[in-house]
């Protein structure tokens, strides 16, 4: 049966789709432990591919290994006599170190150490492959290749069964699943495909950082090295491996490059709130408004922050200036070049990256130049020279090898070794220049013009220019990463590494040393003065020039088009912010790429030669109009105007042919476009979003045959669109949002390509809905008036995946019936709209993963739902009774949202939902009880439910610390006597509250005045232990300043066990930041698992328990923004209490 199973699963899935891979040997003794972890990965979503030694597994294994990002090996007391087994074990652990994979041993009946050492029926299964076929030396490797990865295996961190009772065996499977599904569930950091040498340095790194269950220290822990030495890559591994041990983390990349961009640290404080917050568009106005949200947010979380690339302690102080910025246990780790840095912070500890040894350099440089671990047959001594000049450098030996790659000539690779020994020791720059020496003459300007001017920008933008200037840039930036010389992101950025670049510049500035002006690229400002100011006058060398002003500098730069005269050859200018004097026919007509933000002129001269200009951008210009005549510029692809706020017209089209993309965003004064657009046949992009004096799209648009995007989003006086639009037969995206669309023309159903479609805030108008009234009044058979802003079909919009119609005050019947018809459909959003009910068709809605109807406040009923559904949002559906969920829809559903639904009183049906893994509940009034939630569930929220009782929260392993604020009867005295019965929540056993209340409740065994109390420690009678405590503190607010908005502080309670002098520190682990009143008493209520005591609470002991209270601020409102004050005797504990918890031994 389970080979049945096996082989099915295989045969009809992509390896791709494999989240895990479980290895194990088939056997009776473990098969039903296999099969039931098998089957619990299973029902939470995580889809496995099970490996055994079954024939039947293993076409296609190869990549089965490679695309999980998790594997989970089952040690048996046969294991090791499988062949089998031992090659896909040796595969499993190559993909960890080459592709980070995570892999997590389970010791089912066998000793680790056995395994690690090769011992008992380990060593007999090796005897007997020994007598049987591994007589041959190079059969020997192989049996070789099986130990070390026995031993690799055995010494990573797993689960030990041996002992463990049948019955205790699913609480084994929960923590399995539950640690696999907290790895997938986060978005796991890119690492370069091969981690040679890794493992060592990222174990060594864990140690440093001393993650352990009872530490609550906050530790920062810095990287230094020189560029290029695998500072990063080391961070982003430890990142992935542990990420999933903190309440929240955020990785910053590139901070020193990040920081040098406009408002770049607020960006960074921006990002790293929002991924530890998971709060999306977080504003934040300045650098102190940023540090200040972070110290309040984040320190009473424990998280994990990295650092990557910190160069300045200004970066520091924005972002992690202060230890107490974050909650107990949290890690921070730093990456830098300059060691400074971290003795600037005080790091704990400091990891120095060495340099690869021989071996391992080897090891690299083959995989890059080969495809393998180790040279081919040949190359052998040659690669291990080669790779000597690397010296050591990961990023040195990935562009070598990358640059060997497809030379199989030995003849080339002596050459190579040849220029690398003219060039001394420690000139690393001097080696990648092989790489470099190695491309084409038109690879290596683009290589040159991506270090100087683009790195950072756009892909399809850097494209367009650089085919502008006669390269072939497709091929030339994929040769460019097929030899490691550059990355292209996963947001279609193109990246080079500092090291790459510098080498770039420094082949640049070697064309003059001490002369700009004979360089063929200026990107420095000093350089570009010196060339336009000091000296007035360029030279034909010069092809690129950048000087990026900010518009805080506008138009403080003055310089003339004198100076121009002799750069005839000059292809790419960029000057923000310039104010250019003198005749513009003085610059060169050769310009590709004009970048000029804030242009002081009205319009743009005639008598400036743009003739072969491919890119043209001037955001933010002073332009009233582009230009007064026609301009023929036939070679114009991309025209990006967006706000130029004086801009009153568009140009006549007639002179830009070729023109792709037109850009007109936030050209406020903008009141038409010329009739001439519909000569564009070239264009494929139109952005029109923000103009604000927008009215009239003309009819001719609509012989736009090219068009795929036009954004017509904030044109509030735009109120209609073409009738003939749905001639725009490449049109795939239409986005109208805010504008005044009343209507949408019925030829929109002929847009057969057509896969957005978004009318956020398109309303129709209180005079049409009066008018809707009367006339269906007056003809009852007219279910849906011609005013409604829907077509009265959506059939034909078969490519349609994104439908957003929220806040478009659609009523009952404005939605027609057969939305169903939408069989692409993935997104869905209604939101903020009066309908009492949906068209039950949706169910046919076959793709559709999201379902938005936030604040429908008339909607009363669900239909039958799609087993497609993963997200529900229905927050604010006021009279929503509750949720039908079909069968299917329990297999499928991840996140539900039904929030601030006042008639919400019962969730009876979410214990079905399978792969749930977040719920927002908050603000249900009328809900009394929980009902039993989904194993799956990691996120809940109960905030402001007003008759919520505790006794109903029930056990959940995976989910995390939630915020009970506002839910009046949970707190009420009489109930917190329930905690005495408490099931708890999280895997380890801990449950906190913070409340507003003024006395600990009667039954607590021991009450104290003051923050501190002494006891004996109980002695528990027969059959009987210790289950755990629970601790409480009240405390009190000081200062009655009423300009004092609001009080923050961490929480803890030091334990001193005076009978064995043993002392330990409990912090609270409270998942948000702890708000103190002071018109109320404040109380802490904490469960403290048995497993925390160890020998700390025997009974008999003389115990004295402090409750802590560190760094106290009290927030004054200074203007609208608020002001953090340390302030340690703000806040006082006034009382204490400590209450133990038993049950009967199971055991005895």
């Amino acid at each position: 049966m389970a080979a049945m199973a096996t082989h099915e699963a295989f045969s009809s899935t992509s390896p791709r789709d494999y989240d895990v891979f479980l290895s194990f040997r088939d056997e009776p003794s473990n098969r039903n432990f296999t099969d039931c972890l098998y089957t619990a990965l299973v029902k939470r979503g995580i889809h496995t591919f099970r490996d055994s030694n079954i024939e039947e597994t293993r076409k296609g294994r190869e990549t089965t290994i490679e695309e999980p990002k998790v594997s989970i090996i089952v040690f048996s007391r046969n294991y090791a006599c499988s062949r089998w087994c031992l090659d896909t074990l040796v595969r499993i652990l190559e993909c960890r170190r080459r592709m980070n994979q995570l892999v997590l041993p389970v010791f089912y009946d066998v000793d680790p150490s056995d395994v690690r050492k090769q011992s008992g029926s380990f060593a007999e299964a090796f005897a007997r492959h020994g007598e049987e076929c591994f007589k041959a030396e190079e059969m020997m490797k192989v049996v070789q290749g099986w130990r070390i990865a026995l031993t690799e295996a055995a010494n990573l961190s797993g689960w030990d069964l041996r002992n463990v009772a049948y019955r205790d065996q699913s609480m084994f499977i929960k923590k399995i699943v539950g640690v696999v599904f907290t790895k997938l569930s986060k978005k796991m950091l890119d690492v370069t495909t091969y981690l040679v040498g890794i493992d060592a340095c990222v174990d060594a790194m864990n140690s440093l950082l001393n993650i352990q269950f009872q530490s609550n220290d906050i530790r920062i822990v810095g990287i230094c090295g020189m560029g290029g030495i695998g500072k990063t890559t080391i961070a982003k591994s430890l990142y992935n491996l542990i990420c999933h041990q903190f309440e929240g983390s955020s990785f910053l990349a590139d901070v020193k490059e990040a920081s040098e961009k406009l408002n770049g640290l607020v960006q960074l404080q921006e990002k790293l709130l929002s991924d530890i917050l998971r709060v999306e568009k977080l504003k934040i106005s300045h650098i102190d408004e940023g540090a200040n949200l972070i110290k309040g947010r984040l320190c009473n979380r424990r998280v994990l922050v990295v650092l990557d690339d910190v160069r300045h302690q200004n970066q520091l102080n924005a972002l992690a200036r202060e230890r107490s910025w974050f909650g107990a246990g949290s890690r921070i780790v730093i990456t830098t070049r300059d060691e400074y840095v971290l003795d600037v912070v005080k790091v704990d500890e400091k990891y120095s990256v060495q340099k690869l040894s021989d071996d391992e350099s080897t090891e690299l440089f083959s995989w890059h130049a080969f495809g393998k671990d180790h040279p081919i047959e040949d190359y052998v001594e040659i690669s291990k020279q080669i790779a000597q000049y690397a010296e050591g450098i990961p990023l040195a030996l990935e562009v070598l090898g990358s640059f060997l790659y497809d030379k199989r000539s030995i003849a080339e690779w002596r050459s190579a070794l040849e220029k690398l020994k003219r060039i001394p020791y420690n000139k690393i720059q001097k080696a990648l220049r092989i790489s470099f020496d190695g491309l084409d003459h038109s690879e290596r300007d683009i290589f040159l013009d991506i270090a100087c001017f683009f790195n950072g920008m756009y892909k399809d933008d850097v494209m367009t220019i650089l085919n502008g200037c006669g390269f072939h840039s497709e091929i030339g930036i994929s040769v460019l990463v097929r030899k490691s010389l550059l990355t292209v992101y996963e947001n279609d950025k193109v990246k080079m590494h500092d090291l790459l670049r510098d080498m770039g510049r420094d082949i640049i500035r070697e064309e003059s040393p001490k002369e700009p002006g004979k360089r063929s690229r200026l990107w420095l400002d000093e350089d570009v003065y010196y060339v336009l100011e000091k000296c007035k006058q360029g030279t034909e060398a010069i092809e690129g020039i950048v000087l990026e002003n900010h518009q805080s500098s506008s138009l403080s730069v003055q310089l003339t088009t004198e100076a121009f005269t002799r750069m005839q050859r000059l292809r790419l200018l960029r000057m923000d912010y310039v104010k250019l004097m003198g005749s513009y026919e003085n610059v060169s007509g050769e310009l590709k790429w004009l970048c000029w933000h804030g242009f002081p002129l009205t319009f743009i001269p005639s008598n400036f030669n743009l003739e072969n200009l491919v890119f043209l951008d001037m955001q933010h210009s002073r332009m009233k109009q582009v230009w007064k005549e026609i301009m023929l510029l036939e070679k114009l692809k991309v025209l990006d105007l967006s706000h130029s706020c004086y801009l009153t017209r568009t140009p006549d089209f007639l002179g830009l042919p070729n023109l792709e993309r037109l850009i007109l965003e936030g050209c406020t004064s903008l009141a038409e476009v010329h009739d001439s657009i519909q000569h564009l046949d070239r264009i494929i992009f139109l952005n029109l979003k923000d103009c604000k004096k927008f009215k009239d799209l003309p009819s001719s648009i609509c012989k736009l045959k090219s068009l795929e995007i036009l954004i017509l989003s904030g044109c509030s006086k735009l109120e209609k669109l073409p009738e003939k639009l749905g001639n725009m037969e490449s049109l795939t995206e239409l986005t109208v949002d805010g504008s005044g669309i009343r209507k949408l023309p019925y030829s929109i159903l002929r847009l057969k390509k057509l896969k957005i479609l978004s009318l956020e805030g398109c309303k129709v108008s209180s005079d049409n809905l009066f008018h809707s009234f009367f006339s269906s009044m007056l003809s009852p058979g007219k279910s849906r008036p011609d005013s409604n802003l829907l077509p009265n079909s959506f059939s034909g919009l078969y490519s349609l995946s994104g439908l957003i119609l929220s806040k478009c005050n659609l009523s009952e019947g404005s939605i027609p019936s057969d939305i169903g018809s939408l069989r692409s459909l993935e997104v869905l959003d209604l939101s903020y709209n009066n309908f009492t009910s949906l068209p039950s068709s949706i169910s046919h809605l076959s793709k559709l993963e999201v379902l938005e109807l936030q604040n429908c406040k008339m909607l009363r009923s669900l239909p039958e739902l799609p087993s497609s559904l993963e997200e529900l949002y229905a927050p604010g559906c006021t009279l929503l009774e509750g949720f039908s969920h079909s069968t299917s829809l329990s297999y499928s559903l991840q996140g539900l949202d039904p929030s601030s639904n006042n008639s919400y009183g019962q969730a009876s049906s979410i214990s079905s939902l399978s792969r749930l893994t977040r719920i927002d509940l908050s603000r249900c009034t009328r809900l009394q009880s929980l009902p039993k939630l989904p194993p799956s569930l990691k996120e809940l929220g109960v905030c402001q439910c007003k008759s919520l009782r505790l006794s109903n929260i029930r056990n959940n392993q995976n989910l995390l610390p939630f915020e009970l604020h506002g839910c009046d009867e949970m707190f009420e005295l009489q109930d917190l006597s329930k905690l005495q019965s408490l099931e708890i929540i999280s895997e380890d056993g801990e449950f906190e509250m913070f409340l507003y209340e003024s006395d600990i409740p009667k039954w607590f065994h021991y009450q104290s005045f003051g923050s501190s109390i002494s006891f004996e420690v109980p002695l528990l009678s027969d059959h009987k232990v210790n289950q755990g405590l629970i601790l409480s503190a009240v405390y009190e607010v000081d200062d009655r300043d009423e300009k004092i908005f609001a009080f923050f502080g961490n929480l803890g309670a030091y334990f001193v066990n005076k009978t064995n002098n043993v002392e330990r520190k409990y912090s609270a682990n409270y998942g948000g930041s702890v708000l103190f009143r002071h018109d109320t008493h404040n109380m802490w209520v904490a469960h403290m698992p048995g497993t925390q005591f160890e020998n700390l609470l025997s009974g008999g002991n003389q115990m004295e328990v402090s409750f802590e209270l560190g760094s106290v601020s009290k927030v004054k409102k200074q203007g609208n923004q608020p002001v953090f004050t340390p302030d340690e005797k703000a806040v006082q504990v006034k009382k204490c209490g400590i209450h133990f918890l038993c049950k009967l031994d199971e055991t005895s």
